[in-house]
């Protein structure tokens, strides 16, 4: 069964910075689209970003827009999510998924996301 395996994630100040990786050991993202969510306690899973692989072009919903940033490393396998100016809102567990005929303009319509990574958590707090 294919698989994502997210990276990075751990405590960390308000304030601070973090990078989050996407990987799959076992099968190429060059052809997919990768999206990252997140999912705090208690609240509904949200995206945060979106990456088309093959060209690298990146999309964020507004409520994202200034302090996350996508990107890929094709030669690794990976995409990244960086995120800047950590408040204690942002404490969630962030999964990606990727998606063969998944584009970024598809929000919210989820359903050709087909493949899940298992969430890295990311704890905001003093």
């Amino acid at each position: 069964q294919l698989q994502l395996v997210e990276s990075g994630g751990g405590l960390v100040q308000p304030g601070g910075s973090l990078e989050l990786s996407c990987t799959a050991s076992e099968f190429t993202l060059d052809y997919y689209t990768i999206a990252w969510f997140r999912q705090a306690p208690g609240k509904d899973r949200e995206e945060v970003s979106c990456i088309a692989m093959s060209d690298g072009s990146a999309y964020y919903p507004s409520s994202a827009k200034g302090r996350f940033t996508v990107s890929r490393d094709k030669s690794k396998n990976t995409v990244f999510l960086q995120i800047n100016s950590l408040e204690l809102e942002d404490t969630a567990t962030y999964s990606c998924a990727a998606g063969l005929d998944y584009y970024c303009s598809q929000w919210p319509d989820y359903r050709e996301l087909k493949v899940w990574g298992q969430g890295t958590l990311v704890t905001v707090s003093s």
